[in-house]
């Protein structure tokens, strides 16, 4: 179980971004935080990972106070964080990072199983460079993929869909789906897109640092929809 409680933040020139937000996610699932640009999401995401620490407040993983723990230390708790511009590695391989997430040699049924959940042929991939020559869509579904192989008890995405093509897109939504159907542990993605948001078990609406709106899919995703089709809204105004 995750709890955040009454966790703060603001920036070095002293902008407040996160005032006081409490969660509690006790089980596996796939949760999508989404709301206005600059309402604190990715913030709190790095939070959890250990990228940022909060200026008050605790973080509590299984009743353990991880409010101090580094970013390394969290990994070896579970925690993963995928970037929203993956890391690119000159020299090594796909299978080289496979392996390295998962912690062990794996076999070739192994890798061509991981690959092909994100869409992806072991075949045409599993030997080449993890370096420019990959499509950002391409290096999007392989990071994934290591988030998959590492088996993390807590996996954050921080939108995945930024900055690839279409046909990419949907095969990020199918692998969203694989991990949300095999209820691994705990995922959570930033997002706006609705079809990310459409899958997902419990949606988070974070706005101006606050948690606005918590709750299933269909209720949340309901109200969200309906307020983007109402152009007198005025969060809608703020944010056209």
């Amino acid at each position: 179980m995750l709890e955040l409680k009454d966790i703060c933040w603001s920036t070095p020139q002293g902008r407040e971004v996160l005032s006081g937000i409490s969660l509690s996610i006790r089980e596996s699932g796939l949760i999508v935080m989404t709301g206005p640009n600059g309402g604190g999401k990715t913030t709190l995401a790095k939070i959890i990972a250990g990228i940022e620490k909060p200026d008050s407040g605790r973080i509590l993983l299984d009743g353990e106070d991880i409010t101090g723990l580094s970013v390394t230390e969290r990994a070896r708790r579970g925690i993963s964080y995928a970037f929203q511009q993956p890391v690119r590695f000159k020299g090594l391989t796909v299978r080289d990072l496979l392996c390295l997430a998962s912690g062990r040699e794996l076999s070739e049924t192994e890798i061509c199983a991981l690959l092909s959940k994100v869409g992806l042929c072991a075949r045409d991939y599993e030997d080449r460079d993890v370096d420019a020559s990959l499509s950002g869509g391409e290096i999007k579904r392989i990071e994934i993929a290591t988030v998959l192989a590492r088996g993390s008890r807590i996996s954050i995405f921080d939108e995945p869909e930024a900055g690839i093509d279409l046909w990419s897109f949907s095969g990020l939504i199918e692998a969203f789906e694989e991990i949300r159907k095999s209820r691994r542990g705990i995922e959570i993605i930033i997002s706006h897109q609705e079809r990310i948001l459409s899958v997902a078990d419990r949606i988070i609406v974070i706005e101006d640092g606050r948690v606005k709106e918590d709750g299933g899919r269909d209720a949340v995703l309901s109200h969200l929809l309906s307020l983007s089709r109402c152009p007198s809204c005025p969060s809608r105004r703020e944010e056209a």
